[in-house]
C-alpha cells in the first residue's frame, strides 16, 4: 500500500513539474527556426479563424462627424512598390472574372452608375497610426450583384497596377460599408491615394485596402492570400 501511495504522489508531482516547465518548453521551441515558423503560422491561422467566426456582417464600423475628419493633407500615404504606377486613367477598366455571370471589362463610369455611398470612417494602419477619412464609392455588394457574382463563393481576389495583390473573404466583401472607392473628401481619388479605384473596407486593417485596382476575381480558392499575408501577417485581420 505505501508503495502505491508513493507512486501516485510521484505521478502527481511529475505532472505538476511538467506544467511548471511548459512555458520554458514553449520558449525553447521558439529558438528552433523550423518549430518557430510552424507555431507562428498556426497562431496566425487560429487568429484568422477566430476573427472570421466573430465577424458580424451587419455590425457597422464607427462613423464620424465631418468635424472629426482628418484633413486630406494629413492623411499619411503608404506605397507598396512605386509612388505612382502611372495608370492610364482614360483607358482604365476593371477586369472581372471567376464565378460570375457577366465577366469582362468594367469602366469607372459603369461602377459610378451604381448607388454611391459616402462615409467618414477610421483607417487603421498596422504600423500603429490611424486617421479618420471621408470616402465615397459603390458598395462591393452592389457591384457583385451587378456582375452576377455567386454570393456563396468564398473569396474576392484583387490585383493592382503596382503589382500589389489582396483578397477578401466574401462575408467581409458583402458588408454594407465595404466599398469600391473612387472618391476621397468628395473629390476623385488622387493618384497617390490609388486612382482611379481602391478598396475601402473599414472593418479591416489598412493593408487590406488595396489601391490601383485592375482586376477582381470571384473564387473559392485564392492563388495568394495577399502581399503582406504572404510575409506572415493575418489574412483576415478584422477590426
Amino acid at each position: 500500500m505505501p508503495d502505491k501511495l508513493t507512486s501516485t504522489r510521484s505521478k502527481s508531482l511529475n505532472r505538476r513539474e511538467l506544467l511548471k516547465l511548459s512555458p520554458l518548453l514553449v520558449m525553447g521551441a521558439f529558438t528552433i527556426p523550423r518549430v518557430r515558423e510552424r507555431l507562428l503560422t498556426a497562431g496566425v491561422g487560429f487568429t484568422d479563424w477566430a476573427s472570421a467566426k466573430w465577424f458580424r456582417r451587419n455590425h457597422l464600423a464607427p462613423t464620424f462627424a465631418d468635424s472629426e475628419v482628418t484633413p486630406l493633407d494629413k492623411f499619411y500615404v503608404n506605397t507598396y512598390d512605386v509612388d505612382d504606377p502611372e495608370v492610364n486613367l482614360e483607358k482604365w477598366t476593371l477586369t472581372v472574372s471567376g464565378d460570375v455571370k457577366r465577366s469582362g471589362q468594367y469602366t469607372l463610369a459603369q461602377i459610378q452608375s451604381l448607388a454611391k455611398v459616402t462615409q467618414n470612417t477610421r483607417h487603421v494602419c498596422v504600423e500603429g497610426w490611424d486617421v479618420i477619412g471621408r470616402f465615397g464609392g459603390a458598395r462591393i455588394s452592389d457591384f457583385l450583384e451587378h456582375v452576377g457574382a455567386n454570393p456563396d463563393a468564398k473569396f474576392l481576389y484583387f490585383e493592382c497596377a503596382d503589382d500589389y495583390y489582396e483578397s477578401l473573404d466574401m462575408p467581409s466583401a458583402l458588408h454594407p460599408q465595404s466599398l469600391l472607392c473612387y472618391e476621397m473628401y468628395d473629390q476623385p481619388l488622387t493618384r497617390q491615394h490609388g486612382a482611379p479605384l481602391r478598396l475601402r473596407v473599414p472593418t479591416k486593417i489598412g493593408y487590406k485596402q488595396a489601391k490601383y485596382l485592375t482586376s477582381l476575381r470571384v473564387t473559392d480558392v485564392v492563388p495568394k492570400a495577399g502581399y503582406w499575408e504572404d510575409q506572415g501577417y493575418p489574412a483576415y485581420y478584422g477590426l
